[in-house]
């Protein structure tokens, strides 16, 4: 799936466009805690969460995250966003809650890597 997908299939928005809009996507993770996402993700490209400051962008930085959906509406600061474009990642926003968003990208083939 490619990011320009995940940004039709959630109704997104994009705040940030790295390098990677088409590019293929297989895995996502969802979480608020970034010690989670730390400790238990492996090869996931997508980040899904409902943070929304700077420490999810250096969080996906250090997975090799290429894309960030912050869900229920969230609006990031420019400090978030900037972030965001100065390190190639990202940044969509979404108006529905993790739980669909999550429900909407596994049905159209986006999957957790175990």
């Amino acid at each position: 799936m490619k990011v320009s997908e995940i940004v039709q299939l959630l109704d997104g928005v994009v705040l940030s466009e790295g390098d990677n809009m088409e590019k293929d996507l297989h895995s996502a993770c969802a979480s608020d805690m970034m010690s989670d996402v730390l400790a238990f993700v492996k090869d996931q490209a997508v980040l899904i969460t409902g943070l929304c400051n700077p420490q999810v962008v250096r969080t996906a930085e250090m997975m090799d995250m290429l894309c960030i959906v912050l869900v229920r509406g969230k609006k990031p600061d420019t400090t978030l966003v900037e972030l965001a474009r100065d390190r190639g990642i990202t940044l969509i926003a979404t108006p529905h809650r993790m739980f669909a968003a999550c429900g909407i990208l596994y049905q159209a083939g986006l999957k957790a890597e175990v």
